[in-house]
């Protein structure tokens, strides 16, 4: 049974992973044919996003069938085979699995439209105003009313993502028997993780309008979730101890998260929160242009740590994943220190206390997309929120300029194989377009270069299951008001371990709080660094030191 702590998961976004058959959309064949290269990279768990039935309105969040696979994706034998190899190769599969909605083509959802009155208390109905208005004034995520009329009903159905996914009831208990029903069944295929999107937006409160924000005050971590998460546990995946789990916590807190993920709360190994990555918005809006709040970053980070320490509960960790634009663009550098700040953003995330999680091409410094026109974007939410920037009178230049840096389809790019046609990735003509600086920044010339970023995560990930410091130790801020060095320590059984990183692309003078003496160097992103109290950091320079407790 693989040890969650000295784990390390790997996202796959399905469709931009690997083609093999040449239509341009990645597939599960596409995996299996990779798996060599993830154990190579020592990974542990791969994370898949919903390769299920849908009509791929929100590029498959928009499930129509649990139990099967999406044709352009394959079929269950292409799983299976999937699974095996996989488990071959000690790499256990960990499902995507989204419950807060399904599809409006899902079954369920048109046997409600027919009238059928069992289905129709699977989501969420309620009557307008009597002026004919939604019944609330809550917004979608992805722009617009979080509500959608039907005329045959006189109703509208809650939909908190797009008008084409409707949220489930999930007061109703033979909704619940589903769920707890779809998550066996892929336990029955071998399945040994599982991440729940947006799980904390499960249970709703009181339907009044938010005069407040959007909403969100109303429905997430409601009433019921920890009663529905415990009830699932207990149901699935509780009976089996070699499964891990994650969720997707949604504008969550951190006393909500000490019971999702506390050692002793029988409801998930470990939660997502997305609190720093919210340091480049304004407020919890995303869609503006604004400066890095560097020191709100490391704020919520060490509070973070610290929090979820106290209180026995644990942290996944991560900088990227799907809807996420790319780290080293968002809080690195593209040009001259793209090598090095990609390696100090790796060691920022690969030293703290819990999971880390990498996202696909994340371990060879993939970019940003680079996109030069609104056509070559897909994702609903970016077509949707540039049309809302225009309405509301900016300039098309502006509104393109905040797709290019803030766009989900940033991290949705074809991975980068080789420096080929299509990056490797298809023959055919890929569904999204590649970025052309593959022809620099591609696995295949980064797996035998013994710097190369590749070899740099392969190397924390070593670290993690040999240093137990790292999967195990306490943990503390350094100099937390340092403007420009993000720096903490780690300590278990008389091995202390230091991160010490320059986040910026400016030399820095930095004097640790802590004496060094007897430290020696684990892992650094410049060869010839050296170790010493006082360090004079190289723009994005990163230092990863170690003491051991003489025996």
């Amino acid at each position: 049974m693989q040890d969650f702590k000295k784990s390390v998961v790997y996202q796959i976004y399905p469709k931009s992973f690997l083609d093999t058959n040449g239509d341009g959309l990645g597939e599960l064949r596409g995996i299996t044919a990779k798996l060599d290269y993830l154990k190579e990279l020592g990974v542990d768990y791969l994370w898949l996003t919903p390769f299920f039935v849908s009509p791929q309105n929100d590029n498959g969040y928009d499930v129509a069938d649990y139990r099967n696979i999406d044709p352009r994706y394959g079929t269950m034998a292409d799983f299976e085979e999937l699974s095996r190899e996989a488990e071959r190769r000690g790499i256990g599969l960990m499902l995507d699995m989204v419950f807060n909605h399904t599809s409006t083509q899902h079954e369920w959802f048109q046997k409600a439209l027919a009238g059928d009155p069992k289905y129709k208390n699977y989501y969420i109905w309620k009557k307008g105003r009597p002026d004919g208005a939604p019944p609330t004034n809550w917004e979608s995520k992805f722009g617009g009313s979080a509500w959608e009329y039907v005329p045959q009903f006189d109703e509208y159905y809650l939909h908190l993502f797009d008008k084409t996914q409707a949220d489930l009831n999930w007061d109703n208990p033979e909704v619940r028997r589903e769920v707890q029903d779809v998550v066996r069944f892929w336990m029955g295929k071998g399945v040994r993780g599982f991440r729940f999107d947006v799980i904390n937006l499960i249970s709703k409160g009181s339907f009044e309008d938010d005069r407040q924000g959007d909403g969100r005050r109303f429905y997430t971590d409601g009433p019921k979730i920890h009663q529905y998460l415990k009830e699932l546990n207990q149901a699935t995946f509780g009976r089996d101890p070699g499964i891990i789990t994650v969720g997707e916590m949604s504008s969550t807190s951190m006393e909500n998260c000490f019971r999702y993920a506390g050692a002793d709360s029988h409801e998930l190994s470990m939660v997502f929160s997305f609190h720093h990555l919210k340091v480049d918005f304004m407020g919890n809006e995303k869609w503006v242009l604004v400066p890095t709040d560097f020191a709100k970053l490391k704020e919520i980070l060490f509070s973070w740590q610290s929090g979820m320490a106290d209180h026995d509960a644990w942290n996944a960790v991560f900088w990227c994943n799907h809807d996420q634009p790319r780290v080293v663009s968002r809080f690195g550098d593209e040009g001259a220190y793209w090598k090095q700040s990609a390696k100090m953003l790796a060691d920022v995330i690969h030293c703290l206390r819990g999971t880390p999680y990498i996202y696909q091409g994340e371990e060879i410094g993939m970019t940003n997309a680079g996109f030069t026109d609104l056509s070559q974007y897909r994702d609903v939410e970016s077509l949707n929120h540039f049309q809302i920037l225009r309405d509301k009178g900016m300039s098309e230049e502006s509104a393109y300029n905040i797709l290019k840096v803030h766009s989900r389809d940033n991290s949705r790019t074809p991975m980068q194989w080789t420096d080929g046609e299509n990056a490797g990735f298809t023959a055919g003509t890929p569904w999204i377009s590649v970025n052309p600086n593959c022809r620099h920044i591609n696995a295949e010339s980064q797996v035998g270069d013994p710097d190369s970023i590749f070899r740099h995560y392969r190397a924390l990930i070593r670290l993690r299951k040999e240093y137990a410091v790292i999967s195990r130790g306490d943990f503390a801020p350094l100099d937390p008001a340092d403007p420009a060095v993000l720096a903490y320590r780690r300590r278990w059984k008389g091995d202390t371990l230091y991160c010490i990183n320059n986040f910026y692309p400016k030399p820095c003078r930095w004097t640790c709080p802590e004496p060094l003496d007897g430290c020696t160097l684990l892992l650094a992103n410049y060869p010839d660094a050296r170790p010493g109290q006082t360090l004079e950091l190289r723009p994005y320079e990163s230092l990863v030191l170690l003491r051991r407790e003489e025996s």
